[in-house]
């Protein structure tokens, strides 16, 4: 039987390779809707392609723009464009690739319409982690990860059975940044830090990963879908990037997933759940690989890890303000106006301006992180009565 997938973020790394699958496995997926922020023409490719019946950018674009033999596909632009890819398609399942916070309202169209979330955005489950598991269990369907890690977490707990899961083992390959000490991280470059030695990312993950805010992120998102409380959430440093995490199971056995670094296998598991399907990455070579090392992770030098567990202990809006400056102050790093080091310090800075938030609604959690923008930008006064 043929599945039916929508794609939100079908131009970027996940995207792509989600689409890659489809062309392998034109027997079993057909694409019912894409969207993109601003990549036009690659879309357009894409459309010319898998030919869905709906299309769109988040940014503006002249509809005068659309090519003559790609009048079939129905196109749309701003929100207008991810509420109809996501909730107005009959597809089954939904692939959230968008990055950043405005994954979250993809993600809640897609569960209140009833769809299959396959979940490749943190931001979702980080800002609004409980609304958004509250309305997948409702919905009765349940989150597929798409992040390795999660992916690998998920796979190692479908052999559970009765052995109750103890802990979460949170690998993370260390970033560039690994073996250098505190002051040379805190002086990093923008080029320094994009050369991430194992994954080919987008740059803002890559200086996240850089800096380990993204593994940060990641215990949030953990702590959500296997509603695991941070305590028993462990970061391990695995620099060979072969283990992509695993569980330690009540009877003292650990379960682990290994494969190469490629998206391709976690997004092919979670497309074919609970089946698996080919995705054309080859198993590691054990013999070639030799060793594999884990590591304790150093959170003088990579302060994200200890906010991260500051904010799920501390609850309300505090991930949301954890995940909105942490996104400005990667961006301006990006830009070359912050140094490394400064993007811990906002984050920081913002979380103690910012404590007591609520998150209550969607509302809420907008309106912190609008806050949390404001604050890691340094241009906002925060009013106390606002708060």
């Amino acid at each position: 039987m043929i599945k039916k997938i929508a794609i939100l973020g079908s131009t970027g790394s996940i995207g792509t390779q989600a689409l890659d699958l489809c062309r392998r496995h034109p027997d079993r997926y057909r694409v019912v809707a894409l969207t993109a922020r601003g990549s036009k023409e690659k879309l357009f490719e894409q459309v010319r392609e898998f030919r869905p019946e709906i299309a769109g950018l988040t940014d503006s674009f002249d509809p005068a723009e659309i090519p003559e033999d790609l009048k079939f596909c129905h196109f749309l632009s701003g929100k207008e464009a991810l509420h109809a890819a996501a909730a107005e398609t009959d597809a089954e399942m939904v692939l959230v690739s968008i990055v950043g916070i405005a994954g979250l309202q993809g993600v809640m169209d897609a569960l209140k319409a009833g769809k299959q979330v396959l979940l490749a955005n943190k931001e979702a489950l980080v800002t609004g982690g409980h609304l958004v598991t509250e309305l997948a269990r409702k919905a009765g369907k349940p989150l597929l990860p798409v992040d390795s890690e999660h992916s690998a977490i998920f796979q190692c707990l479908q052999a559970d059975g009765t052995n109750k899961a103890e802990k979460i083992l949170l690998t993370a390959s260390g970033g560039p940044f690994r073996t250098w000490d505190k002051e040379r991280i805190e002086k990093a470059t923008k080029a320094e830090a994009l050369k991430h030695p194992n994954w080919n990312m987008g740059a803002k993950i890559t200086v996240d990963s850089a800096s380990m805010f993204n593994k940060g992120l990641e215990i949030m998102e953990a702590r959500w879908l296997f509603d695991m409380p941070e305590d028993r959430i462990e970061v391990v440093v695995h620099p060979q990037s072969i283990v992509h995490s695993a569980v330690v199971f009540k009877d003292g056995a650990v379960l682990a997933q290994l494969g190469e670094p490629d998206m391709r296998v976690p997004i092919g598991y979670a497309m074919a759940y609970p089946e698996r399907i080919e995705t054309g990455v080859p198993a590691p070579d054990l013999f070639k690989l030799g060793s594999l090392t884990f590591e304790k992770p150093d959170e003088e030098k990579f302060p994200a890890l200890r906010l991260a567990r500051e904010c799920l202990r501390a609850g309300g809006a505090a991930c949301t303000v954890f995940n909105g400056a942490n996104e400005e102050a990667v961006a301006a790093f990006l830009r070359e106006e912050i140094p490394f080091g400064q993007i811990a310090v906002r984050v920081e800075k913002a979380l103690e301006k910012l404590a007591g938030l609520r998150a209550n609604c969607i509302e809420d959690i907008y309106h912190a992180d609008q806050l949390a923008r404001a604050v890691s930008n340094s241009e906002f006064r925060i009013q106390n009565s606002e708060l």
